[in-house]
């Protein structure tokens, strides 16, 4: 008599007629090529996450400006009639390991950001965000991709990165979003950035960086739908170590998904020299 099949066998068998290889759905689950065989980048993506308000995990609560209250921290007067607009969030943190090695003299400027944030953060008075702050903001932005050229364009600040795919050499001075020069590592862009000010912050709590830092970003698209993006951040002048940050990008689903014009200067310039008008307006 034959000897019957065990039902594992069997049930492998089947598997192996029904599914594909992991590396062939890998490979027909990371979307898109361009003609010379590497990922195809084009899109407008946006993430999903509470990093714009802090990089870092954290609770809750009224405002990013607060001061001492009756029964615990209430938010600060100039923001107090914003109401629940101007609270924050909770956010499960985009830092691995969870806290940024800052060096002890470090933290102590970046409380002073957070008691003093109305004044200092660069994003109220509409400055160039920086990287990696661009691509967590809470908007969309466009990656531009042929064969031989990288663009990223940003819906904040009317942002652009041009990317290099030949190293131009050390950047000629140090600029609000850097000099990015890219290579492919098999399926992902590796994005080496340079040249970079320290007039950027990395969020609205107060976590910052030196003009010694430099970024590393890594893009991966992972499926037709999402890119998993890596920022690895250096900087010998405020942190103990090099750190990093992860999330996914999601692309935008609309038809007719475009980057729209925010190009916010105007929108401050009351903040910035309303108090130097002749005749300044009643606050």
């Amino acid at each position: 008599m034959g000897t019957k099949a065990s039902p594992v066998s069997a049930g492998a068998l089947v598997l192996a007629f029904v599914l594909p290889s992991f590396s062939a759905a890998q490979t027909a689950n990371s979307g898109p090529r361009l003609a010379n065989g590497k990922p195809d980048l084009n899109g407008i993506w946006q993430v999903l996450n509470e990093a714009n308000y802090d990089i870092e995990a954290h609770g809750a609560r009224p405002a990013m400006a607060l001061r001492t209250g009756p029964y615990g921290p209430v938010s600060a007067r100039p923001v107090l009639e914003l109401g629940a607009v101007g609270a924050v969030p909770p956010g499960l943190g985009v830092v691995e390991d969870g806290e940024i090695p800052y060096k002890p003299e470090a933290l102590a400027k970046r409380k002073l950001n957070q008691d003093d944030w109305l004044n200092l953060d660069p994003e109220i008075k509409c400055y160039l965000p920086g990287v990696p702050r661009a691509t967590y903001m809470p908007y969309p932005f466009q990656i531009l991709q042929s064969a031989s050229a990288i663009t990223f364009v940003y819906e904040y600040a009317g942002a652009v990165r041009n990317i290099f795919l030949k190293n131009p050499g050390p950047p000629p001075t140090d600029s609000w979003m850097g000099q990015s020069v890219g290579h492919w590592d098999g399926d992902t862009l590796v994005v080496d950035v340079t040249g970079l000010n320290d007039q950027t912050w990395f969020d609205r709590a107060g976590n910052f960086h030196s003009d010694k830092m430099h970024v590393v970003e890594r893009y991966m698209r992972t499926s037709r739908d999402v890119i998993s993006y890596e920022a690895t951040i250096e900087d010998p002048d405020v942190f103990t170590r090099p750190w990093k940050m992860s999330m996914p990008l999601y692309r935008r689903q609309e038809k007719n998904a475009q980057v729209l014009d925010f190009k916010c200067v105007e929108f401050v310039e009351e903040l910035l020299y309303g108090p130097y008008r002749k005749r300044p307006l009643n606050k």
